[in-house]
This record gives structure tokens, sequence and C-alpha cells, in this order.
């Protein structure tokens, strides 16, 4: 009775002591619960490094470009936690590069040496100044081939959706994203080569986009006071500002085109020596017929549209498993943009000239902002290989 009354009297004090007790038991509750999580992801990372090599075999070296300014300066506190432990239980041999500015990724690219594996720890502008400082090398050809590892540490990781298991919980994205490292396998994603006449090509994922929706995207935050309004309250003032926002552009775009097979991952055995003296007295008897000039290629056919919208989003296919490759640009005509009213059309391509009025603002490719000028786009097919989960892989191959 005596609490009893004390709660009674004090109902105040007692409320707020309930509030505090509640949120510290949660709080140390879903510590708990990391620390279970780093436990068994360490465990089973132990087990790559018991595993025997030859005499002849080297320990797996692995690159990592680490943006500790990623996930506004946790980035590296949530590497050295989560990530960190489990490459060295698995016996790899790591080199940490730090980037201390935007951009240096790019240069780094540059210096990089060959590698077993490259691994990305930041977020997508980490991630999209890799591979276009990776493509960007003249020996690219080399460097496109070394698989590639995602640990997902920025504020927005597009691409870790499509390679692993979405999770609310940010230890257990980090540390099944980087057991999939360990495990080895690879999915193939197709590359944007986005390329200008005054700058050097950019190397994309997922697309470039431009138009209302980009700029008022932009502009989200500057409503930050507004709390759950701030989204329409930048849509309403974007559109006082200018109604209809339309944008004016021309399309030059080639048809798709089968997708090339995939290269042999291993090379194949020689063939035995009887086989090999049967060809070469099978040419020496029944030579090549010199003289014959190869077909010419057929010219290319590109069609031209212009168009006249409200948003343009060019998205490539993105997984190397299709018959066919394209890039996909999609125009929208919003009637209504706060009832959300939409007329959209779709242009496939597996190539295209985009050209921009002079004055067009500013475009996103990767969720980095460029200023928008004309542009070729070409479809890199299968030009890189991302470790994944093994669970996505398999949903990714159902999906298509």
């Amino acid at each position: 009775f005596t609490v009893f009354f004390l709660i009674q009297n004090h109902w105040k004090k007692s409320t707020f002591a309930v509030c505090v007790l509640s949120y510290g038991g949660h709080w140390l509750y879903g510590k708990h619960c990391d620390n279970v999580l780093r436990r068994e992801a360490c465990i089973e990372a132990r087990a790559f490094g018991h595993e025997l090599i030859g005499p002849q075999e080297h320990l797996k070296k692995a690159i990592v470009i680490l943006n500790p300014a990623a996930c506004n300066g946790k980035a590296n506190r949530l590497f050295e936690k989560n990530a960190a432990p489990i490459l060295h239980l698995a016996g790899v041999e790591v080199k940490i590069v730090k980037t201390d500015y935007e951009g240096q990724a790019k240069k780094l690219m540059e210096l990089m040496d060959q590698t077993d594996m490259l691994i990305i720890a930041g977020g997508d502008g980490t991630l999209q100044e890799v591979i276009t400082g990776l493509l960007r090398r003249a020996d690219e050809e080399t460097f496109s081939k070394i698989p590639i590892g995602f640990i997902p540490l920025g504020s927005s990781n597009s691409l870790s959706q499509s390679l692993h298991l979405v999770s609310d919980n940010k230890v257990q994205h980090i540390t099944s994203a980087t057991l999939s490292i360990l495990k080895g396998e690879t999915v193939p994603l197709d590359v944007l080569q986005i390329k200008s006449e005054k700058e050097q090509p950019v190397f994309a994922l997922f697309g470039l986009r431009w138009g209302a929706f980009r700029d008022v995207a932009s502009s989200i935050s500057k409503y930050w006071y507004l709390g759950p309004l701030k989204t329409r309250a930048a849509h309403w003032f974007s559109s006082l500002k200018q109604w209809p926002q339309t944008h004016q552009a021309s399309l030059s775009y080639l048809a798709p085109v089968p997708r090339p097979p995939d290269l042999p991952t291993e090379i194949p055995p020689r063939p035995n020596l009887l086989y090999r003296i049967y060809r070469r007295l099978n040419n020496y008897w029944n030579p090549p017929i010199e003289g014959e000039l190869p077909k010419e290629p057929e010219p290319e056919r590109w069609e031209s549209k212009d168009i006249s919208t409200l948003e343009l989003t060019n998205l490539s296919r993105f997984l190397g498993m299709n018959d066919y490759y394209f890039i996909s640009f999609r125009t929208k005509k919003v009637l209504n943009p706060m009832e959300n009213i939409e007329d959209a059309s779709q242009i496939e391509a597996s190539a295209a000239s985009l050209n921009l009025p002079e004055g067009a603002g500013f475009y996103d490719i990767d969720n980095e902002e460029y200023e928008a000028m004309s542009v070729e786009v070409r479809l890199l097919p299968r030009k890189l290989r991302f470790f994944c989960s093994a669970e996505r892989r398999e949903q990714l191959a159902q999906a298509q």
C-alpha cells in the first residue's frame, strides 16, 4: 500500500520514472541484441579462418575504400565495430584506405594495385566514385574483373537493397553484407557510361534523374520545420514558382540488342596431343581461304524523339540475367502532384544521346548532383561483379 500511495501522491514523478526506465530497458535490450548479432557473425567468420590452404596458395588480399564521413561521420566506428573483426577472423589480409575529401576515391583508384577483392565501405556517393575511378583506368579491362563487395555505411545505400536481404537493424545489415563477401557468391551488374563533350565519363549503377521531382527532392530539407508536411510543402511552393513544370529535351536512341554471351570464368583445359596434331595437319592440308573480306557491320539506326516531360528517369536493367540489355528512359507527366495523378511512358534503348537546353539546372547520377548538360548514355552489360547473399541471388533469379 505504501508504494501505491507514493505513486498516487507523486504521479508526475512516477510517470517520468516509468518512461525513463522503459526507454533505458529498451536501449539496453537493443545493445544486447546487437552484441549477439556480432558474436554470431564472428563465429561464422572464424570458420573461414580455420580452413587450410595449400603451400602454394596465399592469403586473400582485400583493399577497403572507407569513407569516414559517411553516415554523418559514424562510418569509421561502424566499420571497426561490425565489419573489421569479421574480415580479420576470416584470415583476409586487409588494407584499409580512408578518404579525406569528396572525389578522392576516384584518384585512389588510379593508384590501386592488383588485389583479390575490392571492398567499398560507405554510401552511394563513395560507391559511384570508386566505380568511376576504376573504369576510367587505362587497364580497366583487367581491374574490372576484380569482384567487388559493398558494405552499407552511408545514409543512402541503394545498392545494398539489391545485393542483400533488407533489414531494419543496422548491425545485422552490415554483418550480413560482410559475411556475403567471405562466402564468395557474386552477381553480374550492368553499368551505365554517361559521357559529355566537356567532362570525363561518369559511370553509374542506377541511372540519371532530371526534372521537377528531382528538384523538389533536393529542396525538401529546407522545410524541415514543417515536420511531416515538408514534402507536400516543397511540392506546393515549387508549383507556385513554375506551372506547368515541363522540361523540354531531345532524345536519340538505338533499339535494344541481344545480350552478348557470358565469357568463361575458368580457362578451358588444353586439348590432348593427338587432337592438337590433327588440328595442325588439317590446317596444313586445308588452309583457310585468304582474300575474303569480313562483312561490314550494319549501320546503326538511330531514332529521334522530342520529349516534354515533368520528370525524366534513366535506368539500366541493372542485373545481367536477361536475353536483351537496354536502358529504360521513363518520362512522366503529372496533372496534379498533390494527388499523384500521372501519365508515364517508357522508351527502351541500348544507347542514347540526351540533348538538353542551356540552363537545364542539375540532374542526379546515382543520387549525386551534377550540372545538367547534353550527354551520351551507353550500357556496358555485365561489366562488374558484386558479392551478394545466396538468398538474394535466388530471389533475383526467380524475378527474372
